[in-house]
């Protein structure tokens, strides 16, 4: 991906907007705004956007699980599931 290729005034996405929104569908490319010189903005299709979105939420469960790790606040798998078991029993009991 050439992000050469991809940077676009305002004034074209404005002019050329359908056709920008097709090509985004098509090649998954996104495109720089830029206003008075500077880049201001991304545009993107929405799976792209999508995609993005489900990787953050996976970092950032895994800092979140880091954190536990780091705090000691895990435990065994096998305890874990004993855990899960008794809790399991004693509702079936009781």
């Amino acid at each position: 991906m050439l992000l050469q290729e991809s940077v676009k005034p305002i004034s074209y996405v404005k002019a050329h907007a359908a056709d920008i929104i097709r090509g985004l569908a098509e090649t998954r490319t996104p495109i720089i705004i830029t206003q008075n010189g500077e880049a201001k903005a991304v545009l993107q299709d929405i799976a792209s956007y999508e995609a993005i979105q489900e990787s953050l939420a996976l970092l950032k469960i895994l800092a979140l699980s880091r954190k536990d790790v780091e705090a000691g606040k895990v435990k065994p798998a096998e305890q874990a599931i004993a855990d899960i078991k008794e809790k399991i029993r004693q509702r079936r009991q009781g």
